[in-house]
């Protein structure tokens, strides 16, 4: 007979930001009460997600938690930037338009019809645990595509500031943000391994039970692998996408820059090693370079991490919803969206309304509020951009 998990009173956790709502910090306070959880933080662009909120960084010994990882496991940007001036999206609309709706696959089941990519990562162990064996197929014919809810490709103009550290000019030019994940893949393997450890830990409160961990010494090691694999698999997926994108645009690239969340990292803080969970929140350790995206219409960011030790080294993966997708769809309609893209320069390809800019935080308070975690060296501002259609479940 298991016997009842153990509850601590909770421990503290160091927040960034004012705009969050009551529900992501309860969210916070259940997890810390967790016997396996050493620390935490909660990033300026939180909100409330599934046992852990989006936004959340949790740091527990010797154990990994799915849901604390998330459903889209290994979700990230990637930003590819061209020796070329943003003007180009002025004077040959078309072309982007064009290029963007040839190379990129958007949708819940999105998958390519014919040929498949080819990429090394269908070259990897996916027997790596007997689970990820029966997935190989669905990755492969999903590889190169994009999921639905809040992920986009989008071109636009890339500020870049004098003294940045990759040693180029101070001036604008023309780039291609990426963000999207491992797709059906890892939705999956989050299902059946939030499965797997809510079994363990069958007394564990309702309020906590998408909390549940899983031992790295035992079926963690197992899920690891996995997560491990999700991991190269939504790299990959960036890769394909961004490669037919620079063979269609036909200019030199300058730098490509990638950076992940919905993922769990072994790091060693305090002079202990933990397991540092970043549910919608990304690595920010010194000198680590990585992106931040606003909205649809409000600027990304390209930042420097300052390794703020308070924060385990991270910082917030984008704005953040201040609104439920129900609410934005409520609140908006496509008239007036239109309109507030036009006065701000976009066009807009394909986008669900719960998309809507408003139902998004405002990304420079989101950057003001961890001003101590990133230094921004570069502004994004989209001009193209595609989404998901009106109607795609979310995947996000």
């Amino acid at each position: 007979m298991r016997r009842p998990t153990r509850l601590r009173s909770g421990l503290g956790y160091a927040v960034w930001g004012e705009d969050i709502d009551e529900p992501a910090h309860q969210q916070m306070r259940n997890a810390c009460r967790l016997p396996v959880t050493v620390a935490a933080a909660l990033m300026p662009d939180a909100h409330v997600g599934y046992g852990l909120p989006i936004g959340g960084v949790l740091a527990t010994d010797n154990a990994v938690i799915p849901y604390a990882v998330g459903v889209d496991i290994a979700c990230r940007v990637k930003l590819t930037v061209f020796d070329l001036p943003p003007e180009e999206l002025e004077r040959r609309p078309a072309r982007f338009e064009s290029i963007l709706e040839r190379d990129t696959l958007f949708g819940v089941g999105g998958a390519w019809r014919g040929q498949r990519p080819a990429h090394a990562v269908m070259d990897e162990d996916w027997g790596v645990t007997p689970f990820t064996a029966g997935l190989k197929d669905l990755a492969w014919s999903q590889l190169g595509t994009s999921g639905s809810g809040n992920h986009f490709v989008e071109f636009g103009e890339l500020e870049l500031r004098a003294g940045n550290p990759l040693g180029l000019e101070a001036r604008r030019y023309l780039g291609v943000v990426s963000h999207s994940g491992s797709r059906g893949s890892g939705a999956r393997t989050c299902d059946y391994y939030s499965r797997v450890a809510r079994e363990l830990h069958p007394h564990l409160p309702k309020e906590l039970s998408y909390l549940a961990w899983l031992p790295l010494d035992g079926v963690g090691a197992e899920y690891w692998a996995a997560m491990e694999l999700m991991g190269k698999y939504a790299s990959a997926n960036h890769d394909v996408i961004h490669r037919k994108l620079v063979r269609s645009v036909g200019a030199d690239v300058l730098f490509q820059i990638e950076n992940h969340h919905n993922f769990a990292w072994k790091e060693t803080h305090g002079g202990r090693e933990l397991i540092v969970h970043r549910k919608g929140a990304t690595p920010a350790g010194r000198g680590v370079l990585g992106y931040i995206p606003g909205s649809m219409t409000a600027p990304g960011y390209l930042v420097e991490g300052l390794g703020d030790p308070a924060s385990l080294d991270s910082a917030s993966h984008g704005a953040g919803r201040r609104m439920s997708r129900v609410k934005a769809r409520e609140t908006t309609r496509w008239s007036h969206l239109r309109a507030y893209l036009a006065e701000r320069g976009v066009r807009l390809i394909s986008a669900g309304l719960d998309e809507s800019p408003h139902a998004y935080k405002d990304i420079d308070a989101v950057m003001r509020a961890q001003a101590g975690l990133v230094r921004p060296v570069a502004r994004f501002q989209p001009r193209l951009v595609k989404m998901a259609p009106e109607g795609e479940k979310p995947e996000d």
